[in-house]
């Protein structure tokens, strides 16, 4: 397994939770599914903010992705809460 260097961003509550925007990190992770686990595995504020019982939506190079999608070594992968109209 080779490390990667992905660009992460955060949006809205997760952004607030974090108390940060954006982030560079090194992961093994070859989906989007299993860097997220990797983020949570770090602990506090990583496990409340992307926590497997909250919905949380993920892209990949600004392109709505799925847990299962292949993670690229400088890729950009955002994570922000569902989008509600009203």
């Amino acid at each position: 397994m080779s490390g990667k260097t992905v660009q992460l961003r955060y949006f809205a509550s997760i952004r607030e939770t974090l108390g940060r925007g954006e982030e560079s990190a090194q992961t093994t992770a070859a989906t989007l599914g299993a860097l997220r686990d990797e983020l949570i595995a770090r602990g506090e504020p990583y496990a409340s903010a992307l926590a497997r019982g909250r919905a949380v939506r993920m892209a990949a190079d600004q392109l709505m992705a799925k847990e299962d999608a292949a993670l690229r070594d400088g890729a950009e992968v955002a994570f922000f809460p569902p989008v509600t109209g009203g």
